[in-house]
């Protein structure tokens, strides 16, 4: 399999260039996520997912393709989960990480907690959570796909575009990249 394209982009570069931005087409989550991934710089259009503490959406998500073919090549998708902010239990582990790797999505970023520093340190793949828990989820097959979430305090919809790099993480609502 390609791997998906990775465009060169800045998020500083982006907020100066959106600093004067009225719409909300615009905006910046909170500085509170910590980089766990193997891959500190991603971005791609969203998958919302809300789940709290049952990680079974996230399982069908990322053993689904998580990329989209375009006229400019493989993009990768960025996986956006609303756990409610919740570190009693990890969302992503190694195991679901190695596999949104090998399906192509560009990244993940959880609301919530993460686990198996380890692993997700070699998947292949862009991840940003709140903290990391060793206690794994519930398996109750509940959770949403495809709505509206609210990131710590900012909206995030399906397919918006979200950049990550080492200076944070800026969604928008179409790409902002050639």
């Amino acid at each position: 399999m390609n791997a998906p394209t990775r465009p060169v982009f800045a998020t500083c570069d982006l907020c100066d260039a959106f600093e004067n931005d009225t719409t909300g087409s615009f905006r910046v989550l909170s500085p509170v996520f910590n980089d766990y991934g193997a891959i500190g710089k991603f971005c791609g259009p969203v998958v919302t997912l809300r789940c709290l503490e049952d990680n079974s959406r996230v399982r069908e998500a990322v053993n689904s393709p998580g990329f989209l073919e375009t006229p400019q090549g493989r993009v990768g998708r960025v996986l956006v989960i609303d756990g409610a902010g919740s570190v009693r239990r990890a969302l992503v582990g190694g195991n679901l990480a190695a596999a949104a790797a090998r399906n192509g999505w560009a990244g993940i970023v959880v609301d919530g907690a993460v686990r198996d520093l380890t692993e997700l340190r070699e998947a292949q793949v862009g991840i940003r959570a709140l903290a990391l828990v060793p206690m794994r989820t519930a398996k109750r097959d509940e959770g949403q796909a495809d709505i509206a979430v609210q990131i710590q305090g900012t909206w995030v919809r399906p397919g918006d575009w979200l950049y990550a790099d080492e200076d944070g993480i800026v969604v928008a609502a179409q790409a902002l990249h050639n």
